[in-house]
């Protein structure tokens, strides 16, 4: 039986205060096609747009009416690749190529873009580069794959983390999942994770009562703003 798992990150969706800026810098700086821009289902005076990495990923902007433009180093943004940030937020986002002469000619492509790259660096089992993106956005692109858990997995930051001997074999492997005949009931209580639910337990008491067939029913906004053919 194979492990299901995520494959891949469908959409990495990014807050702006100015979806034009995003929008020019993603397509022609980094060279990734626009492919929607439409009112956010759902979300009243809020745009969504996309922009493709490939067939299958996408990175997503919410343009949302109360967004603010307030970039706080240490806070909602990290100071650079490595700076501390609050937990949870975003840190940065690393873009992947096939090989290095892709992170160079990509270097090659911003810097004639005006944009200023840092590197390369060989990090072991990736290479980067490093670049800054509109709205204090901290970017990577990089190469490399299938790291090696037994060369990069290190003992003493592993137990630093408090994760224990068999932690570690279970985040190794994770358990296989079979799914039952019948569809799993939505759990009672929110996960102790979901902050969230702890700042409004009614709130998602409430989300969590629907029942799916009333989500998609009601919820579902699947077609374009533009009838093609």
């Amino acid at each position: 039986m194979t492990t299901l798992h995520p494959r891949g990150v469908n959409h990495l969706a990014l807050s702006t205060t100015d979806m034009k800026q995003q929008l020019l810098f993603w397509c022609d700086v980094v060279g990734l096609p626009l492919k929607a821009l439409y009112w956010m289902h759902g979300v009243e005076g809020a745009y969504h747009g996309f922009v493709e990495m490939s067939g299958d990923s996408y990175i997503a902007f919410v343009q949302h009416p109360d967004n603010v433009d307030d970039v706080e180093f240490g806070v909602s943004h990290s100071d650079g690749p490595g700076g501390d940030v609050r937990g949870g937020a975003l840190q940065h986002i690393a873009l992947h190529v096939d090989t290095f002469d892709e992170v160079l000619e990509m270097r090659d492509r911003l810097r004639s873009r005006g944009v200023q790259v840092f590197g390369p660096i060989d990090h072991g089992f990736c290479k980067s580069i490093y670049f800054d993106g509109p709205e204090g956005l901290n970017l990577e692109v990089a190469c490399g794959s299938d790291i090696d858990e037994r060369a990069w997995i290190d003992p003493e930051v592993t137990a630093l983390c408090g994760i224990s001997s068999d932690d570690l074999a279970a985040m190794k492997r994770p358990a296989a999942f079979e799914r039952p005949a019948e569809p799993v009931a939505q759990p009672t209580e929110a996960h102790p994770a979901s902050v969230r639910a702890q700042r409004d337990p009614e709130r998602a008491a409430l989300a969590a009562s629907l029942p799916d067939e009333f989500i998609w029913e009601n919820m579902s906004e699947p077609d374009p703003p533009v009838r093609v053919g």
